[in-house]
């Protein structure tokens, strides 16, 4: 956790930022607390919770995303990659969200990519994911041990799902070039179990979201953290 930090401190000459960076680490307090990661008899008896690695070869934690992967640009994911999950590891559950942007009452921010059904075998996701309520893990370079293939282990269930605040697919960092940079949270959770959660339409990223989180309470095995900064150039 100690890189954590430093990369979250890194990054103090943005103004305000030492606040949003603690505003982007309640919010994933407040998602474990809500799915029941509070509890430590909980995560004893599933043998304790695994901090991952969470990196990306288009930008590095703390730093700058590149704007071909927001939306003044070619709007296109970032390629992630992982390590350090558990093996008993079924599924993996990708939140993206922009930590300086809340909605609501406050206690939630704008989404710009939910992707859950990630086979447990995945190390990765490759840069420009396919745009589609659902994807096949095959379409996307992820193979699923056959005797795990939809019988609820490292297979991952019925296919890749995602959605974003406007469709089913990514939605890249859009910060006004105004004020400060934006930090945009890439938080991947390993869970012992799969979230078959269909998308509450189109592009109702709220509900959506709120259905995956509750699917994965108590599942929660491990998870990374990956933080990107971005606000659109001057004028």
């Amino acid at each position: 956790m100690s890189a954590r930090k430093e990369t979250l401190h890194s990054v103090v000459p943005f103004g305000r930022t030492v606040r949003r960076c603690e505003r982007a680490l309640v919010a994933g307090a407040l998602i474990l607390l809500a799915i029941g990661g509070s509890s430590s008899a909980a995560v004893a008896q599933r043998g304790g919770m695994r901090t991952m690695t969470l990196t990306s070869s288009g930008f590095t934690d703390g730093g700058m995303i590149p704007v071909k992967h927001a939306q003044p640009g070619r709007d296109v994911s970032p390629a992630l990659t992982w390590s350090g999950a558990p093996d008993s590891t079924a599924s993996f559950v990708l939140i993206v969200h922009d930590a300086d942007s809340p909605i609501g009452d406050g206690l939630d921010d704008t989404l710009h990519w939910l992707v859950w059904g990630i086979p447990g075998s995945a190390t990765s996701l490759p840069e420009g994911f396919p745009q589609g309520m659902q994807v096949s893990p095959s379409a996307v370079g992820i193979s699923v041990p056959a005797p795990a293939a939809g019988r609820g282990g490292r297979g991952g269930g019925g296919g890749i799902r995602q959605i974003s605040m406007s469709g089913p697919y990514y939605r890249g960092p859009a910060a006004p070039s105004t004020g400060n940079p934006h930090h945009y949270v890439f938080e991947l959770y390993a869970l012992d179990a799969n979230v078959n959660v269909q998308a509450s339409g189109q592009s109702a990223g709220p509900p959506t979201r709120a259905a995956v989180i509750e699917a994965m309470r108590g599942h929660i095995r491990g998870k990374g953290v990956l933080v990107g900064m971005f606000r659109r150039a001057a004028p």
